[in-house]
């Protein structure tokens, strides 16, 4: 079997197929779930990626060879395999390697109700057993069922964020050729939406743009096109459609930060006084404004697993990451980038204002936005950071290594959990501060 130190990361497994990630693989990883989760039936589901339903019928192969049944969803996005297992009460696992080139695939894992499968939860044990071998479990093999979950995954959101009431609205939705060209038009049937759809083709090989609207390359069409047609917004969907980025009427990127003060303000009025979650990369509006609106704000690591972990601590009713990933409670604590647009589109829908006016409460900052840069050593890359801000930042060692300058001035540096990069995020009090703090810090970096 391929080294699994290489794919299985923090929070999913990933690789590249076949050289790192193959049927061999898959089977394994679906005879050792079975084994962790100990459940007669798994739901398992894959997005457009070409590798994907060759790679669901090896895990399929090893989970019914465990005497378990398979309920096989088919295309989806990855928050309609976590509405899967939440609904049905189901473990799961998802094929997708999000918004990673194409020649990647990958495997995101949950148990029954979405909660989630780490390091930390399950994902050192599954790994375990599938370098040992685990053994067929012998007897009747288990039965598999196919179903499409679409509409019944649609109907829930829309009972999660009212938008009957909207005024009528001009969308501009990019789907990156991802899985969000499969859910919106299902997703916003029956709305009062004019949608203006671009690149709404699946296909695995992202002929049009790399499906990762955090690059602001890949939201330049979606920018042109919301000036062009003059919409009220524009949605920009990952490939697994599990992030959404948002465009103003301007053509303007907002920021997630600024997306994650209007939904948590939005549901501490439904939930007054709930634990809201941001992530350490998140604007320092965010707390602020949680403050302001009689919540309270609890800081984590980046990543899914970590956030969801301690939205089940805390009882947090909503979280969000300056990724684009937002958090609800009422989603067995998961991530949707479709409820998140659902969100926007009923916060402007519900005012006669622009969203540019809507939001300027909650951009109060200035933020570099994440910036990779490839790094042979990513540790000594921090050392050297470390040492050149000696004496000028307080150091925080939650995730990386964050910097605070003082006076809302704070850099954090994080290697990736799945690839070879360093990220940076920067925020100052305004341009010319973040620009000249960012760029020393990538003078370093990039050294």
């Amino acid at each position: 079997m391929h080294d699994l130190s290489r794919i299985i990361k923090a929070y999913d497994i990933r690789g590249v197929v076949p050289d790192e990630l193959d049927a061999e693989v898959a089977r394994a990883a679906g005879a050792a779930f079975a084994r962790f989760t100990g459940a007669s039936r798994i739901v398992v589901a894959h997005d457009m990626r070409d590798s994907g339903p060759a790679l669901v019928d090896a895990f399929t192969d090893g989970v019914t060879a465990q005497g378990v049944d398979v309920l096989n969803a088919g295309l989806a996005s990855t928050d309609m395999l976590y509405f899967a297992a939440g609904s049905l009460q189901l473990p799961g696992a998802m094929f997708t390697a999000s918004h990673n080139p194409a020649k990647y695939n990958g495997i995101k894992l949950c148990l029954a109700g979405a909660a989630p499968v780490g390091q930390e939860s399950g994902l050192r044990e599954i790994r375990a057993d599938m370098e040992e071998g685990t053994p067929d479990a012998g007897g009747a093999r288990g039965s598999v069922e196919h179903r499409d979950l679409l509409g019944d995954y649609a109907d829930y959101l829309k009972k999660l964020v009212d938008l009957s009431g909207i005024r009528p609205l001009k969308v501009v939705v990019d789907a990156g050729n991802g899985m969000g060209g499969h859910t919106v038009p299902t997703v916003f049937a029956g709305l009062p939406i004019e949608l203006t759809s671009m690149y709404f083709e699946l296909d695995g090989t992202f002929p049009n743009h790399e499906a990762n609207p955090i690059d602001p390359a890949n939201t330049a069409d979606l920018q042109a096109k919301v000036r062009e047609v003059g919409a009220d917004i524009g949605l920009a969907f990952d490939g697994d459609a599990d992030r959404c980025f948002v465009i103003d009427e301007r053509g303007e990127i907002v920021s997630p930060s600024v997306l994650t003060s209007l939904i948590a303000t939005r549901e501490l009025a439904k939930h007054p006084g709930s634990a809201i979650i941001h992530n350490l990369i998140t604007s320092r509006a965010v707390p602020e404004i949680v403050k302001e609106q009689g919540g309270a704000p609890v800081r984590t690591r980046v990543g899914h697993s970590f956030i969801k972990a301690t939205m089940a601590e805390t009882g947090a009713v909503f979280g969000g990451e300056h990724s684009g990933h937002f958090y609800f409670r009422d989603f067995w604590k998961a991530d949707s980038g479709m409820l998140a647009a659902l969100h926007t589109l009923a916060a402007l829908g519900e005012q006669d204002g622009t969203l540019s006016q809507l939001l300027a409460r909650y951009s109060r900052h200035v933020m570099s936005g994440e910036i990779n840069t490839e790094v042979a050593d990513a540790p000594a890359k921090l050392v050297e950071l470390e040492r050149a801000f000696a004496g000028r930042a307080e150091l925080d060692h939650l995730d990386g290594l964050t910097f605070d300058l003082g006076g809302d001035t704070w850099f954090n540096v994080r290697p990736s959990n799945t690839e070879p990069l360093l990220r940076l995020n920067v925020e100052a009090p305004d341009t010319g501060g973040m620009v000249a703090l960012r760029d020393e810090v990538l003078g370093i970096i990039r050294s």
